[in-house]
């Protein structure tokens, strides 16, 4: 179970880190794809 709570954490940490990543990206098309990922991993996270 330890792991499982691990590997959900890891995930919400990832998409913390593509947001932020997202939001200081000036090109249009990162900002597009930090924020898919960052919608993947949230997904990912809930499920």
């Amino acid at each position: 179970m330890k792991d499982y709570q691990a590997s959900i954490e890891k995930l919400r940490k990832d998409a913390a880190e593509a947001a932020l990543i997202r939001d200081s990206a000036m090109d249009e098309a990162k900002r597009e794809v930090f924020n898919r990922l960052w919608e993947h991993l949230n997904r990912l996270a809930d499920e």
